[in-house]
């Protein structure tokens, strides 16, 4: 497809702009896709609010958003599961399928990823984008693009609940009602956790957090969150903590709820990227600690939960803006974080 299309730019800290490129062409291996939706991450926002995140340092011109989702409009001549007009959802990062990582089948952990909107590479806040078809997953009849997109976030949602092994019996906290933790909370339940509670400090992510399925919410800012734990649980604790929020007090939080011989996934990243934790209670309870990085494996377990309604991704959706205001987009973003949950820049009508 020849032709220029419209891309939004990060061009320094807290500045967005506009320019034309042309339409990239896809390779033998790799689909053009008009792309419908993309989400806005936190990465996105932190990326857009501070130009660094920990050792990613953003040199402007710089292109945001990594979670899209589109429609086939082009087909590289090596392509042969999906064809124009496929709805798909992309997985953003290709690594190198050759390090000890990916043969391993531990592909997220490939130090030779390039992923999208990762510094130095370009993400896709833009109209097409030319990407590997292997990592463009095929959406059933009855899911939309904009699920699509979210199958980005929803990847690491699961990734944790399977970290954590979360399965049918186990009662479950999930610190953090922001979008990775709702989606950790939907993963959990789909994996027939029993009973999952979600801790913030916001009101309006909590009341998402229940009506997208939580059996109860905890807000820490009212009430002693490891003490009404203990209240929900007999006194047990917790057997499983989904940390996503990513500060120290939360953290240690953790471990204090956790029950004996438990598992701990950590998934949000701190400021600073150190806590200091009670580790001598960690030990005497023998607890498992986890982390995640991305996810590897997930597109198509998570595509397949949306499909058969196990998973409300469109319920997290709470702002939607066009592509002409993703500067509206980000800014109102950064500055109302405690009334979205999940915004997502809609790129075609």
């Amino acid at each position: 497809m020849e032709g220029m299309m419209k891309v939004a730019i990060m061009t320094d800290i807290q500045k967005m702009d506009f320019e034309e490129r042309p339409i990239p062409q896809p390779k033998d291996d790799e689909v053009l896709v008009k792309l419908d939706y993309v989400g806005i991450c936190g990465s996105d926002l932190h990326y857009y609010e501070t130009g660094a995140i920990g050792d990613y340092v953003v040199k402007p011109p710089f292109v945001l958003g990594h979670e899209p989702g589109g429609v086939v409009v082009e087909v590289g001549r090596e392509v042969k599961h999906l064809q124009v007009g496929d709805r798909v959802a992309l997985e953003p990062g290709k690594t190198c399928g050759q390090c000890e990582f990916c043969k391993e089948g531990k592909y997220n952990l490939c130090p030779d990823v390039v992923f999208f909107a990762t510094p130095p590479v370009d993400g896709v806040f833009q109209e097409y984008v030319a990407h590997e078809a292997n990592l463009c997953f095929k959406l059933p009849d009855n899911v939309s693009t904009l699920e699509g997109a979210l199958i980005e976030p929803l990847a690491v949602g699961f990734h944790a609940a399977i970290q954590g092994d979360a399965h049918l019996g186990q009662k479950a906290v999930v610190v953090g009602a922001g979008c990775i933790g709702l989606v950790s909370m939907m993963a959990l339940k789909a994996r027939g956790v029993s009973e999952v509670y979600v801790v913030d400090v916001m009101d309006k992510r909590l009341e998402k957090a229940m009506e997208l399925g939580a059996t109860g919410v905890i807000n820490g800012m009212k009430e002693d969150v490891v003490e009404k734990v203990k209240e929900l649980t007999g006194g047990r604790g917790t057997d499983l903590v989904i940390e996503t929020a990513g500060a120290e007090v939360t953290s240690r939080q953790a471990i204090l709820m956790a029950r004996k011989g438990s598992t701990i996934v950590f998934v949000g990243y701190s400021r600073t990227g150190e806590v200091t934790l009670p580790m001598s209670i960690a030990l005497d309870k023998e607890l498992t600690f986890k982390t995640v990085f991305r996810y590897r494996h997930i597109y198509p377990m998570a595509i397949q939960a949306v499909a058969d309604g196990k998973i409300n991704l469109k319920g997290i959706v709470t702002d939607e803006f066009p592509l002409d205001e993703a500067d509206k987009a980000m800014e109102f973003s950064m500055k109302n974080k405690a009334d979205i949950v999940k915004a997502v820049i809609k790129i075609h009508e």
